[in-house]
């Protein structure tokens, strides 16, 4: 793992101000942060009302009351020397506290005020509430998840959540950073879920129109409908990634099966696809997934082992590559992609910071005297969270 220098990193010397929120605005501030950017966390008071943020390296916490004037005040100062706010509220929460974007861009013309939410900033549901599967289903990629015969089905919360919501709208805000650059001047994102999920879709609307992705759920090259893409189960109860498309490593693929190509159907042959699963099922169920790796690696048959997370970071390749780091608490977790070959992320291998923990520490350094740290304090506006000492 590279541990290169901070003064090399990418988005040094980028303020960013998130404020606390669920899964994909965290995310979003954590990829800023690994590539240099300086976030901090903004958590709301009392504590007990904060989700935990799981998704806090690389950051700073500050503990501020927002539901008191002078909170609101104190994040309208971080913000008139901030370039970027990740906003995470439901529509309409920020205009409420005079946080709005017509407030803190007239205070603040270069900030870049990035909203993210399910439904956008308009719209029938903008101010609904949803999670990732209705994000999801609304942007029609549900609809095309799922075996056949069964109900659709969504992975987790990745798509729309994580790649839709706080992948694109780092994208956003450091496209907009680039355009300041030119222009001088900050802008709103309006991150849309349901949008960012539909973008990450355009393969499968433009595939569509080509006649690839035109049969029923579960039916196609792509969604458990082709036997050569598809997992099977192995003799010790694991499984194996199968994605042998072209030609050239099906006919691979058939060989490390042990079986003869010119004695099966054709390999785009749909109506034969069920049985050919069958068989490959069968057959995959004779070995373990150590003695189907002895056959398939160093092939162009694609076919991997199914990882589970205790495994995937001794596997061979991604040790090779670093992909997989600890922090000083030898908690595991995936390094930052993608790698940039001359400034790239300098992930921080502390632990993810207390809510409040540095919350003097950022408001001196944003302008704010200690006579008005104090005050904040004993009116109850900010919080502290200080480790205990080991000593």
């Amino acid at each position: 793992m590279c541990r290169c220098s901070a003064a090399a990193m990418a988005l040094r010397g980028v303020r960013v101000v998130e404020l606390a929120g669920l899964a994909p605005a965290p995310l979003c501030g954590m990829i800023l942060a690994d590539f240099g950017a300086q976030v901090v966390r903004v958590d709301r008071t009392p504590r007990s009302a904060m989700a935990t943020d799981v998704q806090g390296r690389g950051k700073r916490s500050l503990a501020l009351d927002l539901k008191r004037p002078r909170g609101t005040e104190v994040l309208r100062q971080l913000c008139r020397v901030a370039d970027v706010l990740i906003e995470p509220f439901r529509h309409g929460v920020m205009e409420k506290l005079g946080l709005g974007p017509e407030v803190l861009l007239r205070e603040n013309p270069r900030l870049i005020y990035a909203r993210l939410t399910g439904f956008g900033q308009s719209g029938k549901y903008a101010k609904c509430a949803g999670h990732d599967i209705n994000y999801l289903s609304l942007s029609g990629v549900l609809s095309k998840l799922g075996r056949k015969d069964e109900n659709p089905y969504a992975p987790l919360n990745l798509l729309a959540d994580f790649a839709g919501g706080g992948v694109l709208c780092a994208m956003g805000i450091v496209i907009a950073l680039y355009e300041r650059t030119q222009s001088g001047r900050g802008q709103i994102i309006d991150a849309s879920m349901v949008e960012g999920v539909a973008y990450l879709s355009s393969f499968l609307w433009k595939s569509q129109n080509l006649g690839l992705w035109n049969r029923p759920r579960g039916e196609n090259l792509l969604d458990s409908g082709a036997p050569f893409y598809e997992t099977y189960k192995t003799s010790d109860g694991k499984f194996m990634a199968v994605g042998a498309i072209e030609p050239q490593f099906y006919k691979q693929f058939i060989e490390g099966l042990g079986l003869d190509s010119d004695k099966l159907p054709n390999q785009l042959s749909f109506s034969d696809w069920p049985e050919m699963k069958k068989k490959f099922a069968s057959i995959f169920a004779q070995k373990t997934q150590a003695e189907w790796c002895s056959i398939f690696d160093d092939t162009d048959a694609c076919v991997t082992p199914v990882l589970s997370f205790d495994d995937v970071s001794s596997h061979q390749h991604n040790k090779q590559r670093s992909s997989f780091i600890k922090n000083d608490q030898e908690e595991i977790s995936p390094r930052p992609a993608p790698i940039l070959s001359r400034t790239p992320a300098v992930p921080s291998f502390k632990r993810d910071p207390f809510i409040g923990e540095h919350t003097e520490e950022i408001l001196l350094e944003y302008g704010f005297t200690k006579e008005e740290i104090a005050k904040l304090y004993s009116d109850k506006v900010i919080e502290s969270s200080k480790p205990k000492s080991n000593l």
